[in-house]
């Protein structure tokens, strides 16, 4: 079964932002996301019910879940590696990035 990948504004953005080299490996990596592949972890603490999806230095946060039998990969954050984590829970807590 293929997933439905849906892109939050934030995450859109920040792919036409980048470099083409990058934008490419972050394209590729969205679309292993529709064939249930890729390379995802489950987040931990604050962040559970969020996984991550790797794209060399960049981070996808994705939250799934299921519509009508369809699972559905919702990207709501991206960023570099360095700064994806705190600055996906700075939002979560209402502050937003300082």
């Amino acid at each position: 079964m293929k997933t439905r990948v849906e892109l939050d504004p934030q995450v859109a953005d920040f792919l036409r932002a980048l470099a083409p080299e990058p934008r490419q490996r972050l394209r590729a990596a969205l679309h292993d996301l529709e064939q249930e592949k890729g390379d995802l972890l489950a987040l931990e603490g604050d962040l559970t019910g969020y996984w991550r999806l790797r794209a060399g230095a960049y981070r996808v946060v994705v939250r799934f879940r299921a519509d009508r039998g369809q699972r559905i990969a919702r990207c709501v954050f991206a960023e570099q590696r360095s700064v994806v984590y705190a600055l996906f829970a700075e939002l979560l807590t209402g502050q937003g990035p300082s």
